[in-house]
């Protein structure tokens, strides 16, 4: 798993890959989406959405970095445990992430 560090760095740069998919949503929502962009100072309706999905992932990132289980996981590593031996603890407690 890449540090914070090194994922702040890939977003930081401007040649970054892309790549496309499709997502369903109500017609309506993706209505309000063209409005509201423009006032917002976004090119489109597809930078915006992919600004609220960044905020929402680095969000999600962060409180996931500091998380009890992962302070855990990383002092098992330390001590030796392997991977497997973590991985199975952490999926038969029922804390493996959805």
């Amino acid at each position: 798993m890449k540090t914070s560090t090194e994922r702040m760095r890939e977003r930081l740069r401007k040649d970054r890959p892309m790549t496309t998919i499709s997502i369903r949503m109500p017609e309506d929502v993706v209505d309000e989406l063209k409005e509201i962009a423009p006032a917002l100072g976004f090119s489109g309706y597809q930078p915006l959405i992919r600004a609220y999905i960044g905020q929402g992932l680095r969000k999600d990132a962060a409180r996931l970095e500091n998380s009890p289980m992962k302070l855990l996981a990383e002092s098992l590593r330390q001590q030796g445990v392997s991977e497997e031996v973590i991985a199975n603890a952490i999926h038969d407690s029922n804390l493996a992430p959805a």
